[in-house]
This record gives C-alpha cells, structure tokens and sequence, in this order.
C-alpha cells in the first residue's frame, strides 16, 4: 500500500524510526533500517522535497512549563470579519491550532494557556471578530503525533 506516491516499505520504516527518535543521527538511522548512510541521507533529502518529513522540531511539554489550561474555541465569524480575524490571528501566542470548519463555526482554536484570567483575556479580543464558544479540556485519553498506519 503506497500513502503517496514514491513512497516504499523503506520510506515508511524512516518515517517510523524518526517519529519514534528524530533526533537520531544519519548513520544510526540507517544502521536500523539497514542502509549506508549515503543511501539514507539520500532518503531524507527525497522526502524532505515531497514535503512528507517538514522539519525538525522539538516535543516542547507545555504543561511542564505551567500551561495548564487547553480549551478549544469555536468562533462564528461574519464574513466582513474573516479577514481581519485572519490578520488579527497570528498575534494570538496562546493559539497552538485553527481549522477553517464547514457548518454554524468558522473557526476551531485549540488554545493553551496558564490561567482563567488568560483564557478570559483571549475570548475577549475574539469578541470584535465573532461569536466565540469556549469547551475546555478536562483530559486528554489519545493524542497522536503520527497516522495510525504509514
């Protein structure tokens, strides 16, 4: 079964080591998956250019560091505010995700944030933008970081 196309069974154990260590250097990875490290460099480079692995990133414990808060805003948005609220976006640090939504809500934020009164700020400035609907997250049973199957 190909997921896209040129990518083979050897493909798909780099992308399984790597999620599992991406920190690993090139030699390593292919001693496990039984490459050269030329060959495997070769490997990355390809799927670095069909965008499959898009960087490097560290796996930050936002808890950890008191953000303890996650919430997920749904924002109805006119369409004389999309736009700006488009604009306005990127500014909002508390905001890990937004998804464009078919149906009532425009928006879907996942935000994480350090306290109520943070959380209270953030549906306040959403406000000029629409209606925000505010869920919050009580825990977290499954998160996954990788497809089930690749």
């Amino acid at each position: 079964m190909l997921l896209h196309t040129g990518i083979d069974q050897i493909d798909r154990k780099i992308l399984r080591e790597l999620t599992t260590d991406a920190r690993v250097t090139v030699a390593e990875l292919g001693r496990r998956i039984s490459l050269s490290p030329s060959a495997t460099a070769e490997r990355l480079r390809r799927l670095e250019s069909l965008e499959v692995i898009q960087g490097y990133h560290a796996d930050i414990n936002l808890q950890a560091l008191g953000f303890t808060i996650t919430a997920f805003v749904r924002l109805t948005c006119e369409g004389t505010r999309y736009k700006p609220f488009l604009k306005f976006l990127p500014s909002l640090d508390a905001v890990q995700e937004c998804h464009h939504l078919t149906g009532n809500d425009a928006f879907m934020l996942k935000v994480v944030l350090a306290s109520m009164t943070e959380l209270e700020d953030l549906i306040e400035k959403l406000l000029p933008y629409g209606s925000p609907t505010t869920s919050m997250v009580l825990s977290t049973p499954l998160e996954r970081k990788r497809p089930l199957r690749f």
